[in-house]
């Protein structure tokens, strides 16, 4: 007699997280893609959705290869898991578990491929966001060569940290699904790249209009209903959680579009579109690392606080002589680095205890959650989540800068004069836009 799959096998814990995964990937292709393609000036619209389409894809050729398990495999050193091969069938097949923190979560009930995939998606659109810093002038052979290296030598580090039972994650430090991972690594690193690889042409920086404001936006709305499946999957389990998860991170970004656009209203006299997505943007990176951890009005007040402090960074401090002197395409810094930083420090102090992650049974109840600095945990997890911040941002700013020079050696960071004046057409022998072409 045929069983379709084993008694450990959730089949509804198993379909909400291959969907979750697969709303995150949509957030990288196309979401990021057309976003960037959009965004940027018409000459650079292919080469920045390209960006993004090869570093998915070449992701998950070393994730499965060696960097899945560096990432969440039994621990080799307190900041990393082994390297080793996550391709065959009895691995791909078996119940899945991160051995290090295995401990301090239910047993998972869906298959490894299934935990694997999900986590892939993550690890992909932090190289993605982190090209956000790079447009317009990074050398395609060099962006080839860092994406790979990076995720293996750079992302795996803070995933197996915080996630996969590592020394951060063992001292109690909280990320709920990549405040820190993700959002300040590449806020961080992209800045670091930005000032490593040098600016765009003048003339692109003093003058990059968005070629398609309406492709932006599809992009825009890909990312933020594709974060349902960002935060809403983090728990592993289609639980109670997850729904509070969602519901928060989509109350925090409301928010904190409004509130930017008023930023944007009082500062420049007139609401702006662009201004809005980036407070999508820091909204739902400010929520990410607490989501499943705060309550309605703590979404509310961390909302709030992406309005105003990354839109801050972003039209104050980026703008400061010495700040301009690195070029950072999108301002990743700020909508990234500042939110997911903000964010991180935020879980010390809004963190409900009542916010149940997982339920604990009649001998160890109530469940899994973290105090904050505001329900009476004292100043400990605030300090806990400096700690972490400290070290992501020390890290990747340090390893970001090492791997980037050791390509220089190889090819050129950045293109030739002659490639930057032309564009798209140089880089890759196609254009966006077949506009004013006979027979077009």
């Amino acid at each position: 007699m045929l069983v379709p799959s084993p008694k450990w096998l959730d089949t509804g814990d198993n379909a909400w997280q291959l969907a979750a995964a697969t709303f995150v990937g949509l957030q990288s292709i196309p979401g990021l893609a057309v976003l960037y393609g959009g965004v940027v000036k018409k000459k650079w619209a292919i080469n920045s959705a390209f960006m993004c389409f090869y570093a998915f894809a070449s992701v998950l050729v070393v994730w499965v290869l060696f960097d899945y398990n560096m990432a969440f495999g039994p621990q080799w050193f307190p900041f990393l898991g082994k390297p080793m091969l996550a391709t065959s069938a009895a691995f791909t097949l078996g119940q899945a578990s991160v051995p290090a923190a295995a401990s301090g979560m239910p047993a998972m009930a869906f298959p490894m491929a299934t935990l694997m995939f999900f986590q892939f998606v993550f690890a992909a659109i932090t190289v993605i966001i982190l090209g956000g810093s790079l447009l317009g002038r990074m050398n395609f052979a060099a962006w080839v060569i860092f994406c790979p290296v990076w995720m293996t030598l750079v992302y795996t580090v803070g995933a197996f940290s915080l996630w996969g039972g590592g020394w951060l994650a063992s001292a109690g430090a909280a990320d709920f699904s990549g405040g820190y991972v993700i959002h300040l690594a590449a806020g961080v690193s992209g800045f670091v790249a930005a000032w490593t690889i040098g600016p765009r042409l003048q003339a692109d920086r003093d003058q990059f209009p968005p070629n398609s404001l309406l492709v932006t936006l599809i992009g825009a709305g890909i990312l933020w209903l594709g974060w349902n499946g960002f935060n809403g999957g983090d728990p592993y389990f289609a639980n109670a959680d997850a729904g509070a998860a969602i519901l928060n991170t989509n109350v925090a970004t409301a928010v904190a579009l409004l509130v930017w656009t008023l930023m944007d209203k009082m500062a420049y006299g007139k609401p702006s579109i662009i201004g809005a997505v980036n407070g999508m943007i820091a909204g739902l990176v400010a929520i990410t690392p607490s989501a499943g951890y705060v309550n309605g009005w703590g979404a509310i007040i961390v909302g709030i606080c992406a309005g105003i402090v990354p839109w801050l960074a972003m039209n104050k401090l980026q703008k400061t002589s010495f700040m301009m002197k690195v070029d950072d395409t999108l301002s990743v810094f700020s909508t990234h680095g500042v939110s997911g930083l903000m964010g991180g420090l935020l879980v010390g102090v809004l963190a409900d205890p009542k916010m149940l992650v997982y339920i604990g049974t009649a001998k160890d109840a109530p469940g899994v959650s973290i105090t904050g600095l505001l329900y009476g945990g004292g100043p400990h997890q605030l300090m806990l989540q400096i700690e972490a911040a400290a070290f992501i941002i020390a890290f990747n700013a340090v390893m970001t800068f090492i791997i980037l020079k050791a390509i220089s050696i190889f090819v050129p960071l950045r293109m030739d004069e002659a490639k930057l004046k032309v564009g798209d057409d140089a880089v890759h022998g196609e254009t966006a836009y077949a506009l004013g072409i006979e027979g077009e």
